[in-house]
Formats: C-alpha cells, structure tokens, sequence
C-alpha cells in the first residue's frame, strides 16, 4: 500500500514537471524568430529576423534579411559566420550580438606584430556597456583606434611589471601585468595592436590586447607567460535603418512592427524597436508583438490564476460575485457584509441629502444676493442711470457701470493696505482692472435716499467733465448698500501734504510750482463754475482734496459735497457741509450756497500756498487759529511779510507774492457779491504767472500800488464787521430747525 501511494506521487511529480517544461517550450515558441521558409537555427545559435541567411524557401518570398547588413552565413551546418566573425548569440531585445573577435599579439623576440581588424558596417558598433579594452604582459602597450566618417579615435593601456613579478596578483588589472579602459562609444572599423613599451633585452613575454565581453576574462599572472586564447567574445550593438525614430516612422522601410515602439536613446545610428509593456515577441518581425498571458505569470499580482483576467496589454485583478475587495495579492477578497452593505448605503444616503440640501442652500443664498443687489442697484437710481446714459449722444464719456465683484477683486476684497484716503465722504482705495488700469475706489458713506435722482444726475454729469485738472470719474457701482464711485488714480499725494512737506526747507525753490499748482486749480474751478454743461459747486475746496501727479499736476478731486446748480438759478438752499478753516462765512450764515462759496474756500487754499500753515489749528494762539483771520489781519497791520513762509520771498518773486496776497485777500472778503468769480481769479493768476516774462516798467511804483492795495483790502473786509468776524461754527437748513452741520477737520 505505501509503494502504491509513494507510486502515485511519483507519477504526480512527472506529470507536473512535464507539463511546466512544456509551458516553458511554448511560451519561448510563442512568436516567430524568423521569416517563413527561413533557416532559423545555426548550430546552437537562433536567428532571429532581421537576421537571415539566404532566401527564403518559399518561392517569391524575398531575401530572409531585413537589410544587407544582417545577412548571415552557416558553415557546415555548424558555425554562424558574419563577415569575419563567428556569432555566438543574437538578441532581439538588447539589440546585442555576440561575437569571437581576434587577440592582437606581440612577442619581442618574434619581432612580429599581429594586428586584429573589425571592418566597418553601418549600424554596427563596439558595444561600449558590454565591453572592456584589456592589455596583458609586463611593459606592454595596447592601443585601439577607430576609423569611421573620416575621423580617428584612440583609446588604450599600459602595463609595468618593474622587472619583477612579485606584486602582481591573480585576478586583479590595475596596471601592473594587466591593465583595462572603457571603450568609447561609436568605435566601429577598428584596430587592435600590442606592443612593447620599453626596448629591453630581457626578454619579458609577449604581449596580448583585445576587446572582451565584461565577465568572461579573469587574469591570471600565468597568462603573462602563455597567453590562452587567441579569440575571445566580444559584444556589438546592432540597429536598423539609417535615420533616427522620428524621420523614419514615415517610410515604407519602418521596421517597427504592430504592438512595438521605436527607440533612438544612446544609438549613434539609425534606431531599434522593442514590444509595448504587456507584449513580447519579435517586433522586427511581420507579425509584431503578441500580448502576455499576465495571468500565467508568477510574476502577477492578483490573489491567483481565478482571480486575474487578461486584458490586451495588462490585467486586472478582481473578486468573485459575492465577495469584495480588489482581488490583489495585499487587498485580497472577503465575504461581503449585509450590516456593511446597509451602513454604506446609509452613508452614501446621508451623504447625498447634505449635498442636495446644500446646493439648495447655496443655490437660495446667491438668488437672495442677486436679489439684494438688483434692490439696491434700483434703490440707488441704477434704472435712472441706465436709462441717462441710453439717452447720451457721446457714448465714449458715459459713465461705466461697474460690479459689485469688480471693485472686490481690484481692490483684494477692500484690502486695508490699498487705502489712500478717508474723509468725511467715503473711504478711497486703490485698485487695479482686468486691463491692468489703475483706479481710486471711493467706498461713500450713507446717502440720502431723497438725492438718489440728484446724485445719478451728478455722476452723469461727472463723467461728462474733461478737463486735464480735475480727476476724471470713470463710473460708479450701485449694487450695495450705499454707492461706490471709481475715479482716475493719481499717485502723488495732496497738496496738503506738498506743502508740508516742504515747509521747513531753507531758501525755498517751490513758490513757482505753488504758482503753478494754484492757477491750474483756479482753472479747473473755473471751467466747474461757468464752462460745464450743468455748472457745478464744488463745495468742499481744500488742499486735501487737490492731489498732485507726478509732475506736480494739480487735479481737483473728491465730488462727494458738489452741488449741481439749475441754469435758471445763482443759489441754491441746502444745509450746510464742507471743512472747518475753509468754510464761507456768509454760507454757514445763510445756507445759501453759491459758487461765491468755492471762492472763498479757495482763498483759504491761496493763503496756506503762501504761508504754509494749516488752515486751522487749535495749537496755535488763540488769535491765530483760523489762517484766514491770522492772514488779513497781518495785511491790515502792514505785517504781509511775517504771515509768508520762511524762505519764499527773493528780489525776484517778491512782486508775484504781492499780487498773489491781493487776490487771496479778495477771495476772503465776508460779502459773497465783493468776492471775484473763478474765471477772474484764473485770469489773474495766469496774468501773474506771465509777470515773470513781461516785467511791468514802473517797478518801483507797482510795488507802492501793491502795498496800498493790501492795506485796502484788508481794511474794507473789517470794516464790514469790526475787528473780527464770527467763524460761524453752526449752522442750520434753510428747510429745517435744526442743527445739521457735521463737518471735517482742517486738514
């Protein structure tokens, strides 16, 4: 009974055995090595195609070589022969053959030198991975060159042994008894020669140099005497065709085959071809390369063969019905679970009402943000604008109707750092368009819902003023709560600030751009007063609301007080707003505005040009805190000089000064009807500017014209009032009992 089961197993085993060696038989059978009716062996050595040897034995079929250069020869059934040499082995997938090459020889005493040849072949070289250059023999030199497209190449070794043979060890060639380089690459036509270095009468061996597949020679100090070999494989790489992969997949002779890629990677010449991962075979081959059974294959990872299935060019891994898991060797495959199942399901359940629920969410929160900005786009006269600006001949002044999303993404979300300005009226930020343009953002405070037609009828008007010294509105957003308006950007600060700035500087050179700086102002005054299209009261003329470019361009700026006055009327009631030091007398007294109102404040801006003091600060003395009280008085008390800032006054702007001080006098007068209108205090400033070009003759008696002309003035604007006037800090509306005046600092 046990010989019987001992038997069994037996049989078992040769059975198993059999049937992996005919597995293995098939797989390297599996594709075709060469063309049909072609030699496909040599002896021991397989040709694969593009290998061949003679023609086919099938009529018509052609040659069994892809090109001349790999037809081959058998001798004898026995020996594979190419040109010279003896192959040894040919692969496909390396692109290698292996080849018996000659050792090049040289024994002194002989005196006969042997040298070994390759000829040239195109697409064939030394493979310089493969190979090593040796040189074996005591005081021996060994070169190899190489002749190829007209150009010589040399590499080679020597070898020492200092007479004696005691240091030299088996198995080691590190220059004494044996010596080895790397061959280069592109070494093809080449020769071998060895040679003594050194002309000795001892006699020292013979010595031995020659190419060597790495591995195969292992020196030994008894070579030095009987040198064994007088062939030794060497390995060449081998490609096809004459060009590289990308200027040959398009000719008729491409030898890459269906499933193969094409490859020129390190190839000196032509290129070679090699099958798509998940396929093997001959690509060179007319069938091309055939898809791997994964499957079959230890090397797979799925659990085992039932759990794989093949795929043209891979394989998945997967679990019977029943189980999961993803059938790999480290997933593996289990039993499913109905509590599992149901959690899963519970979750994905729960999962999937929270994102229905919130796209709902999200979907009814941005109609409500739609909504609230349609709200406040209407609220805020976004229909009256629209419908102004369909009536407006010259489309390229129209006011631009900005998002609310644009002005948050100019300004990074109203980023504190981009904030320029703050005032009584808004908050002013910088930003930056889609075009790269440059923009102020004034974010305004609350406004009264009564003005909204008044203000949409400002903003189209705005945006109609061209004139090179006022800040040119681009547009305005109406979709929040309170409007926002986008002006041009001017980078060089406020006048306010370049007067300060430069306040203290001893021999002062800034009177002619404050000249400059004041005329302009007065000009862009002017053409609000008398040359737009509806006139306009700025109401708010200050040095901090005159910004300055980089050429010290005077820009009249922030509207947000400006009144539009009707053609048919010079005045107009409203309560009372603008900055304390600037404010009209008779306005705060009367609630009348006129553009007599912008005249006054823009003499306070004359006298703080002049001066360079602030137009009220409550450091100072007591007589002293308003500039335009401190400055007529120094004019009544025949004290003009002492009021003007250090450093201005010279020989040769001390008459501009005068005249300047006259009309800053004149602008200041209490009664709105004495004061000069803007389009004569643009003129006379021009006029003074010209003073300087067209000197006046008499010098001396202007000189004495101007002084009495300063004493009078100053003497007619007190004499109206006494001494002194009420600054009038309160005020009331015409329309109202009640006190409205919230107004700004100084500054």
């Amino acid at each position: 009974m046990k010989q019987n089961t001992n038997l069994t197993q037996l049989c078992t085993i040769l059975v198993l055995t059999i049937s992996m060696v005919t597995i293995v038989f098939a797989s390297n059978e599996s594709f075709s090595l060469s063309l049909p009716g072609c030699k496909d062996t040599c002896g021991n050595v397989k040709i694969p195609y593009p290998f061949g040897i003679s023609n086919s034995s099938i009529p018509n079929q052609g040659p069994c070589y892809l090109e001349r250069k790999f037809e081959l020869i058998c001798e004898n059934d026995k020996k594979l022969i190419w040109g010279n040499l003896e192959i040894s082995n040919i692969s496909v997938i390396e692109g290698h053959v292996e080849a018996w090459f000659f050792v090049s020889s040289y024994c002194g005493s002989e005196n006969v030198t042997h040298f070994a040849r390759l000829g040239s072949t195109s697409g064939v070289s030394i493979s310089p991975r493969e190979n090593k250059f040796l040189t074996v023999g005591c005081n021996s030199l060994g070169v190899l060159r190489s002749i190829y497209d007209k150009e010589r190449y040399y590499t080679g070794c020597l070898t020492i042994c200092n007479g004696t043979r005691n240091r030299i060890e088996n198995g080691a060639c590190s220059g004494i008894g044996c010596c080895q380089v790397d061959i280069p690459p592109m070494m093809r036509n080449i020769t071998i020669q060895a040679s003594n270095y050194l002309d000795l009468n001892e006699s020292l061996g013979c010595s031995n140099s020659f190419v060597v597949k790495n591995g195969f020679y292992n020196f030994t100090v008894s070579d030095l005497d009987n040198f064994p070999y007088e062939r030794l494989p060497m390995i060449l790489d081998w490609s096809v065709g004459s060009k590289y992969c990308n200027a040959s997949k398009n000719e008729d002779d491409y030898a890459c085959r269906n499933n193969s890629d094409c490859y020129d990677k390190d190839i000196d010449f032509g290129y070679r071809c090699k099958c798509k991962h998940g396929y093997e075979g001959n690509p060179y081959h007319p069938d091309g390369c055939t898809d791997i059974d994964e499957c079959k294959s230890p090397t797979n990872t799925c659990i085992n063969e039932d759990h794989c299935r093949n795929k043209d060019g891979f394989y998945e891994c997967f679990c019977p019905d029943g189980q999961s898991g993803n059938g790999t060797k480290e997933g593996g495959c289990h039993r499913r679970d109905v509590i599992t199942k149901v959690a899963i399901g519970a979750s994905a359940g729960i999962i999937i009402l929270f994102v229905v629920i919130s796209s709902l969410y999200l979907t009814y929160q941005k109609r409500k943000l739609i909504k609230l900005k349609q709200k406040f786009f209407q609220k805020n006269g976004g229909s009256i604008l629209l419908q102004q600006l369909s009536t407006s001949e010259d489309t390229s002044q129209a006011a631009q109707i900005f998002t609310e999303e644009e002005l948050k993404k100019a300004t990074k979300n109203y980023d504190e750092s981009l904030i320029i300005g703050r005032g009584g009226f808004g908050t002013v930020y910088k930003g930056v368009l889609p075009d790269n343009k440059i923009v102020a953002v004034k974010k305004s405070k609350i406004i009264d819902a009564n003005q909204i037609e008044q203000f949409i009828n400002e903003v189209v008007v705005l945006t109609q003023i061209n004139h090179r010294n006022v800040v040119k509105l681009l547009g305005c957003c109406l979709e929040t709560e309170v409007p926002s308006l986008v002006y041009e950007f001017v980078s060089n600060g406020t006048l306010f600030d370049f007067i300060q700035s430069t306040k203290d500087k001893t021999n002062n050179p800034t009177w002619k751009t404050r000249l400059r700086i004041a005329a302009e102002t007065a000009g862009a005054l002017s053409y609000l007063h008398s040359s737009a299209s509806i006139p306009i009261i700025h109401r708010d003329v200050k040095s901090t609301n005159i910004l300055l470019d980089d050429n010290y361009t005077a820009k009249v700026s922030d509207f947000g007080a400006s009144r539009l006055v009707p053609l048919d009327q010079t005045e107009i009631a409203t309560m009372v707003q603008g900055t304390l030091g600037y404010l009209d007398p008779e306005y705060m007294q009367t609630h009348k505005l006129t553009e007599k109102s912008d005249v006054y404040s823009f003499g306070v801006v004359l006298a703080e040009l002049l001066t360079g003091d602030k137009p009220l600060s409550f450091n100072r003395p007591e007589e002293t805190i308003s500039l335009a009280m401190h400055f007529l008085s120094c004019l009544k008390q025949d004290k003009f000089f002492e009021a003007i800032q250090v450093g201005f006054v010279n020989d040769d702007n001390k008459k501009e000064i005068k005249e300047v001080a006259i009309l800053a006098s004149r602008c200041l007068r209490l009664r709105g009807d004495e004061r000069p209108c803007m389009k004569e205090v643009a003129m006379e400033l021009d006029g003074i500017r010209l003073m300087e070009k067209h000197p006046w003759n008499d010098t001396e008696q202007n000189f004495e014209e101007s002084q009495r002309l300063l004493h009078e003035a100053s003497c007619s604007i007190y004499n109206e009032t006494g001494d002194s006037y009420n600054l009038g800090y309160n005020g009331y509306d015409s329309l109202k009992d009640q006190s409205l005046i919230a107004l700004d600092d100084g500054r």
